[in-house]
């Protein structure tokens, strides 16, 4: 089982961006699924982003178009690019993993993974 350590959060003004970097502590090559979730305060966890171990990758509606979700295996790494960030995407963002299976349609479910990182706060101002 690997541990998930998330890093590049910080504070960013409206239409600005940033990248998230994951960092598993193991070997996360052809094996594992791997995801971003956020949470804002006082709403429930969401998925925004997942990429399969092969790069297959899907993404929340809210994200869709403007968050990017990489994987470099030989590092062990995974990244969340985010582009024209709004005030909305305020949250604190979770890296999660799971070496399990798991259908198409589960990938940005929270109960899909069973590995998280304890998060990296982005604040978006105006």
């Amino acid at each position: 089982q690997v541990q998930l350590m998330e890093s590049g959060g910080g504070s960013v003004q409206v239409g600005g961006s940033l990248t998230l970097s994951c960092a598993a502590s193991g070997y996360i090559s052809g094996t594992y699924i791997m995801a971003w979730f956020r949470q804002a305060a006082g709403k429930e966890r969401e998925g925004i982003a997942a990429i399969t171990p092969v790069g297959d990758t899907t993404y929340g509606d809210a994200v869709k178009g403007r968050f990017t979700i990489s994987r470099d295996d030989a590092n062990n790494s995974l990244y969340l690019q985010m582009n024209n960030l709004q005030p909305g995407d305020t949250a604190m963002y979770y890296c999660a993993a799971d070496r399990r299976p798991t259908y198409w349609s589960r990938l940005l479910q929270r109960r899909t993974y069973n590995t998280w990182g304890r998060g990296t706060r982005v604040t978006v101002s105006s």
